[in-house]
């Protein structure tokens, strides 16, 4: 009964640290799109990469010591650098040009990226329903957009970007050895961001105006700590328990466009994106049971 107790503990636990970790980076992809209108994406991602780095690097170094700083798959956390800093720049273009609900919903394709990327590339195997899941939640992301010849939101394909980019950095993550621990992987994703961001900094450089100042270290902070708890999320309860409450960014997305932007969805917002949401969770659901399931 004890152990039992314990597992429900944990549980709810792993769900509360994923619920606070979606509602951090909604705060840090609302502050994100404010910041849009004055920088751009990758001066946005180098200086929230710079903020963050020293209070990420502390954090390892208390939890893991120096150990975790050591790894032998710089190549593949270099790579995993770079698709970050595309993705996400992919994402906050697309604030910029999007409703934060709708650059939202379509960035929530990623578990249905991923799937599809690991039966191509890691012979995985998905099930007819999970296959049909799939192709649903991309009709999902057409009603969202709702293209027609003389109106087609190329911007749509910003977060769709995001979506393939993030898929490909979370399959890769397979080339890690599991000997490395998560503070390990932590550090160096802000490391690759600080670098691969750094890179083209040059060309995008613009004057920080210091009333924005807090904008950049609240990103800094709601995007670690968010990452922080969704990982905690996901060591804590199983991921097929878990996984669904990431949806909840969809509503918090909703709330904070609606109250900030004054952004309202329409009804084919609501259709598309709950199409995408249960896509999603059917996905997220039937792998958890298989791999539950005997070999």
């Amino acid at each position: 009964m004890s152990t039992a107790a314990a597992s429900q503990s944990n549980i709810r636990a792993g769900i509360g640290c994923i619920l606070a970790g979606i509602f951090c980076l909604t705060i840090s992809d609302g502050l994100a799109k404010w910041l849009g209108a004055f920088y751009a994406p990758i001066q946005i991602l180098f200086l929230r990469a710079l903020i963050a780095l020293p209070l990420v690097t502390a954090l390892v170094l208390f939890l893991g010591g120096h150990r975790a700083l050591r790894t032998r798959h710089i190549g593949v956390h270099l790579l995993r650098g770079a698709l970050n800093v595309a993705a996400a720049s992919f994402f906050y273009l697309g604030l910029t040009r999007l409703p934060l609900a709708e650059n939202t919903a379509i960035a929530f394709c990623a578990p249905l990226f991923v799937t599809a990327i690991s039966v191509a590339f890691l012979g995985e195997k998905v099930s007819k329903g999970g296959w049909l899941a799939i192709l649903a939640g991309f009709v999902g992301v057409i009603v969202i957009v709702r293209p027609s010849p003389g109106n087609i939101q190329w911007a749509a394909l910003l977060p769709l970007a995001t979506a393939f980019g993030y898929a490909i950095m979370m399959v890769s993550a397979k080339r890690i050895s599991a000997r490395e621990s998560m503070f390990t992987t932590m550090f160096y994703i802000v490391f690759g961001q600080l670098v691969f961001a750094g890179l083209p900094l040059a060309f995008f450089w613009t004057p920080i105006d210091w009333a924005h100042l807090p904008g950049f270290i609240g990103i800094a902070i709601c995007s670690t700590a968010g990452l922080g708890l969704i990982t905690q999320a996901f060591r804590m309860a199983p991921a097929s328990v878990v996984a669904p409450f990431d949806y909840f960014g969809l509503i918090s997305a909703t709330l904070l466009g609606w109250f900030f932007w004054n952004e309202v969805p329409d009804v084919w917002f609501y259709v598309g994106a709950l199409t995408i949401a249960a896509s999603g969770i059917y996905v997220a659901l039937s792998n958890g049971r298989r791999k539950q399931s005997p070999a």
